[in-house]
């Protein structure tokens, strides 16, 4: 069946492909702008809140007196359209990136012309697990998560509910980690993005009964749990580490990026080994811009060293837990996508592009996708090209 559904479609296109699908991109990237925070912030925080300084000549994002990040665009797509390579990207300012970066209505016009319905999108500056906010007291730290999640609830309002950002939270206390993800479902956000790692700041780790309060609101207010790439103190640069010495800054780049990917291999697994899942049997897991490929392999790997450790095979598997909660997100493999999509399941991969970062699919995202479109059956495509995610995250 498989096989003739290819060959019947040979020598279409990735829109004719996906005709009639609901394109959903499962992870895009938001560039704060420059008022984000000063615009809403109380006279008490308005000096102390993310903004931006200038520091020799170039505009500087600070946290009261802590350096966030040395560019302010977070954006590797210029003004005119082109994309440009390397680390350069590192220090480009707002006004000269793609202004669908960070404006809504620019974003729509970006969306229809590459085809694609909605976005599930995350912000960059106080990092993807909102580790960065560790850098200030905890009341300037709750206080910045609570205004971005305002602007990003304001941002899918104006967005006519197509770009749908994820809630960041206040991970370093459970009590308002919980109230925070049912102040942001209460403003109609789909979703929340957790730090990885809050063990790493003397909290018990995401496996133990103290974090069950927040995954149960999570539960009750259907709020899938997403680990970015990136999202912990232990990613706190994209050069990674391991490299050999020597290299220059994009081979780091390549490198870092490459092992970010890894860091979520050992994130799922944790979750996995930990078997908190099994205590919430309807919470949804989604690993985010890191790929699929490696996934089948980590199960597989799993189950039979956990039957070696113990002698005995695990009554629940590792895939089947994986099948029920977890999902997947990818952009640049095509090789080999449909092999591993069957292999954990059509129902828990979603396509993204990583827009506007570097090593985002632009432009033509679906048309770089179009060999492995191919081999999809129209059932398959449905559900990785948007009717996951539109599940996922309650779309409607």
């Amino acid at each position: 069946m498989q096989t003739q559904t290819a060959a019947t479609d040979a020598g279409s296109t990735a829109r004719e492909y996906l005709a009639g699908i609901k394109i959903v991109d499962a992870d895009t990237h938001v560039s704060e702008w420059h008022d984000l925070w000063t615009s809403r912030a109380t006279p008490k925080f308005k000096d102390r809140v993310p903004q931006i300084r200038e520091v020799n000549g170039a505009a500087t994002w600070f946290i009261d007196d802590s350096v966030l990040s040395s560019g302010s665009g977070f954006c590797a797509i210029m003004r005119d359209g082109s994309k440009t390579h390397g680390t350069g990207f590192r220090h480009l300012g707002l006004n000269e990136v793609h202004p669908g970066s960070y404006d809504v209505r620019e974003r729509l016009n970006h969306m229809d012309k590459e085809g694609v319905w909605g976005q599930i999108a995350y912000s960059n500056l106080l990092g993807f697990g909102g580790q960065k906010s560790m850098l200030v007291d905890p009341e300037l730290r709750l206080v910045s998560t609570q205004i971005l999640n305002d602007a990003m609830a304001e941002m899918q309002a104006d967005s006519g509910n197509r770009i749908y950002p994820m809630a960041m939270l206040p991970w370093w206390d459970v009590k308002l980690a919980a109230a925070e993800a049912e102040r942001c479902a209460d403003m109609g956000l789909r979703g929340v993005n957790m730090n990885s790692d809050p063990h790493t700041h003397g909290l018990p780790h995401l496996g133990d009964t103290y974090w069950d309060a927040l995954w149960e609101v999570c539960v009750d207010r259907s709020l899938p749990v997403n680990f970015h790439i990136g999202a912990s103190d232990e990613s706190m640069t994209w050069r990674g580490s391991g490299l050999w010495p020597g290299h220059n800054d994009e081979i780091e780049l390549a490198y870092g990026s490459l092992m970010l990917f890894v860091g979520n291999l050992r994130v799922i697994a944790n979750i996995l080994l930990s078997r908190f899942l099994e205590r919430h049997p309807t919470l949804k897991i989604v690993s985010v811009e890191s790929g699929a490929g490696w996934v089948p392999f980590m199960l597989e790997g799993l189950d039979y060293q956990m039957a070696e450790a113990y002698g005995v095979e695990p009554k629940v598997s590792m895939e089947d837990i994986f099948r029920r909660q977890i999902y997947a997100c990818s952009w640049f493999e095509r090789k080999n996508i449909v092999q591993t999509m069957r292999q954990i399941g059509a129902d828990n991969l979603m396509f993204e592009t990583d827009f506007p970062h570097p090593t985002c699919l632009y432009p033509d995202a679906l048309d770089y996708m179009t060999t492995a479109l191919a081999e999809m059956t129209a059932d398959e495509r449905h559900k990785v090209f948007g009717g996951n995610a539109v599940k996922i995250y309650n779309l409607g």
